[in-house]
């Protein structure tokens, strides 16, 4: 549907994409301020929904390419912007050549709840084609991503994100802000990543799967499989000690004596 004054896109949001579209003006303006576009840049938003940040950003002039899921919003977006280019598709399944094609981007996006932490560990493992992320998030994940050790927000997306950016909160979005509401407050957060990482990647997210698959287990339980009790206590950490006692820097110092140790 097209009034006279401009586009309007009536599409009811579906649960099973986790949507809840972004309407309020004053927290889309407060976005586009943090993020300070430039038109040099080339950016990608994740779940772009009805365009709400879109249009601001191809207003920005800058390069643009989205990725959105709905069919029926892809549509309506192609229609309302001719030339732009739109990956039909979900973005789990996206292959990182499609979405960067060799080149660094930034990334912005209203992530949909529902897939928000597999998400946060795809885009963990391409770091490196991320120049950086302004993202909306549940808060209660952006809390966890934030979160010190030893608190019972801190587990594995606590320590794979501490270990791959440099996150910082800007600030929280109230339920209202959304259509429909969610249930729940969101948070709206930046994300640099460390373009250095001194420790085999692989290793290490299979390190914390383990040692985080069960919360009540000592590190000498959690991680059997991988190091001993001496060996624990050689690399200064205490194997009755519990894997939410753990600081990031610790566990890269597990990853690189299993390195050599092979």
């Amino acid at each position: 549907m097209r009034p006279k004054n401009g586009w309007l896109i009536v599409i009811q949001a579906r649960n099973r994409f986790g949507q809840n579209f972004l309407i309020e003006k004053s927290i889309i303006s407060r976005i586009i301020e943090s993020i300070k576009i430039s038109s040099d840049d080339n950016i990608i938003e994740i779940g772009p929904g009805k365009g709400a940040l879109t249009e601001k950003l191809v207003e920005a002039n800058c390069t643009l390419s989205l990725v959105e899921i709905d069919r029926d919003l892809v549509d309506t977006l192609r229609k309302k912007y001719r030339g732009l280019s739109i990956i039909n598709e979900d973005i789990l399944k996206v292959e990182s050549s499609a979405l960067f094609g060799g080149e660094p981007k930034r990334i912005i996006g209203n992530l949909p709840y529902n897939i928000s932490t597999p998400l946060l560990f795809k885009l963990s493992s391409i770091n490196e084609w991320i120049i950086d992320m302004h993202i909306m998030l549940q808060k209660e994940v952006a809390e966890r991503i934030i979160s010190n050790p030893s608190r019972k927000e801190y587990g594995r997306l606590s320590v794979s994100m501490q270990l791959f950016w440099e996150a910082t909160k800007l600030f929280d979005v109230a339920p209202t802000a959304f259509s429909p509401k969610p249930k729940v407050n969101s948070t709206f957060m930046c994300l640099k990543p460390k373009k250095k990482t001194n420790f085999d990647r692989d290793l290490m997210n299979r390190l914390l799967t383990s040692a985080f698959s069960s919360r009540r287990k000592t590190l000498k339980n959690a991680l059997k499989n991988y190091l001993d009790e001496n060996e624990l206590e050689s690399l200064d950490i205490n194997p009755r000690s519990r894997p939410e006692n753990l600081v990031p820097a610790d566990f890269i110092r597990c990853v690189n004596f299993l390195k050599k140790k092979k």
